[in-house]
């Protein structure tokens, strides 16, 4: 009996301390591993991936402007469809419209008495923010001098939209470490800035044709304008 108790007592120590040791190489190495972060080219190489293969999109957006002057929040529901169509419905300003139907983008403000209209590759000369929401482009391309660093959050990359270094200082991408795009800032070199920030976001979801047709009120005529930043 009393041997029997003994070998109990080795296997019983015998687990308590091989649960030990993995205890201690958990606290030793875990930290390591959980502190090591992907580096610029393959954080943007899985935002590229990510969006290139969203089939739609819905979220919650704020949209904050701040520059010659001008402090504006505004706020409303954004959904997106491949290829190339995008809808940004406002409840702040209520009636508030951008819609990109995948040919031309459409801007419609309450109370104007036109909407203006944009050709889609203006909107990709110009290399708006907006165009990573599309997924068809490469972040490490697109970006000159793309960097990264830690946020609370995730990564921010932050570089210079290709072309547009005489009018854009920076473009910073908040992301998560699988690539999901939570925030977008344009500085640009006068100063002025504009943020996106995205909530509630939900992935592949059903939409329709008709959500990315721009209709406008009676009234409202269209015209050519300059593509919308």
């Amino acid at each position: 009996m009393k041997q029997h108790s003994l070998s109990l007592f080795q296997q019983s120590s015998g687990v308590l301390l091989y649960s030990a040791a993995l205890l201690c190489l958990w606290l030793c190495v875990g930290p390591v591993a959980q502190a090591q972060s992907p580096t610029a080219k393959e954080l943007a190489a899985r935002v590229d991936a990510r969006y290139n293969h969203l089939k739609s999109l819905q979220a919650h957006f704020v949209e904050q402007y701040d520059g010659m002057g001008i402090q504006r929040t505004e706020s409303g529901t954004l959904l997106l469809k491949k290829p190339g169509r995008m809808r940004w419905s406002y409840d702040e300003p209520q009636g508030k419209l951008f819609v990109l139907d995948g040919h031309s983008a459409y801007s419609y403000t309450p109370g104007d008495s036109q909407a203006q209209r944009v050709p889609a590759r203006q909107l990709d000369d110009l290399r708006s923010p907006l165009r990573f929401l599309l997924g068809h482009t490469r972040l490490e391309k697109e970006l000159s001098g793309i960097s990264l660093t830690s946020i609370a959050d995730g990564f921010r990359l932050t570089g210079v939209p290709a072309g547009m270094e005489q009018r854009v200082r920076s473009l910073s991408l908040d992301v998560t470490a699988d690539g999901t795009i939570q925030a977008i800032r344009m500085a640009e070199i006068d100063g002025a800035t504009t943020d996106f920030h995205f909530s509630n976001i939900r992935e592949n979801i059903p939409t329709r044709d008709s959500d990315f047709v721009f209709v406008p009120p009676a009234g409202v005529g269209v015209v050519e304008g300059l593509p919308p930043m």
